[in-house]
């Protein structure tokens, strides 16, 4: 059972999803991400959300949005892509990365739906793993984006921002999940992925994070442990480098002759 008081820093985890949605919000790229995007256009549909998330990963939002529209033009259901021919799923998939391995696990996928579940996605987690290229984290989202069932998919984005925030203290996305489950409250469950992967995009960057506009350094571990170290030694270097003025010696001090 999830803590209701868990907190990084003195902070809330509902303050701090707060925060995060206004940061993301007020951003200069405030994108949707890809499965929020499927959702919409598709109106939740858990087949959909499930091709979506198996071709999303390791691959741009953008890409991602690419290959599913035109994917989703010409095969709408699980028995169509189980009968698709490779070659024309794998074009039509181009845009993603991996599209080689991913036409094979979208097609396989598709076959596991239509042979074992009468072509209808699981809502169960422990069904969904049963389909090729499930893991936990393409289960959770069918789960979140799919079926509006509580859960927390665990991503790069995800499983960075809860160890820099301090919220968790984990060395994998799936030790990230459990520590999650147990300390975040059930009722932030649904949004906690979408914000997240957003923040993760716009603002807490795997490389040059903006913490400078980061209203959150107070909370943020890596800020602490990792930016302000470097920002002070920085400076330090510039103030013992500026022209005509040597380490050790003294500015005010005058050269008698």
């Amino acid at each position: 059972m999830a803590r209701e008081g868990a907190v990084a820093h003195g902070r809330d985890v509902g303050s701090i999803l707060r925060e995060v949605a206004r940061m993301v919000r007020e951003s200069d790229d405030p994108r949707a991400t890809a499965l929020a995007e499927l959702k919409e256009t598709e109106e939740g549909d858990p087949f959909k959300i499930l091709i979506g998330t198996i071709l999303s990963q390791r691959t741009r939002d953008e890409m991602t949005s690419l290959a599913t529209e035109r994917l989703f033009k010409r095969y709408k259901r699980p028995e169509d892509l189980a009968n698709a021919r490779p070659a024309e799923v794998r074009e039509l998939i181009r845009s993603v990365g991996f599209y080689n391995m991913k036409t094979k696990a979208v097609i396989a996928a598709s076959k596991k739906l239509v042979a074992d579940f009468g072509g209808t996605v699981p809502s169960d987690i422990d069904d969904l793993l049963t389909i090729p290229s499930v893991g936990r984290k393409t289960a959770n989202c069918v789960l979140v984006y799919g079926f509006d069932k509580p859960a927390i998919p665990v991503d790069t984005h995800v499983h960075r921002i809860s160890n820099r925030l301090g919220l968790v203290e984990t060395k994998t996305p799936e030790q990230t999940e459990e520590e999650l489950v147990e300390r975040v409250p059930r009722r932030y469950w649904l949004e906690l992925n979408d914000l997240f992967v957003r923040f993760g995009q716009t603002v807490c960057k795997p490389i040059g994070p903006k913490c400078g506009g980061c209203s959150l350094r107070p909370q943020c571990r890596y800020y602490r442990e990792i930016v302000r170290p470097k920002q002070a030694a920085a400076a330090g270097v510039s103030r013992t480098s500026r022209p005509g003025i040597a380490r050790g010696t003294n500015p005010r001090r005058e050269t008698r002759s």
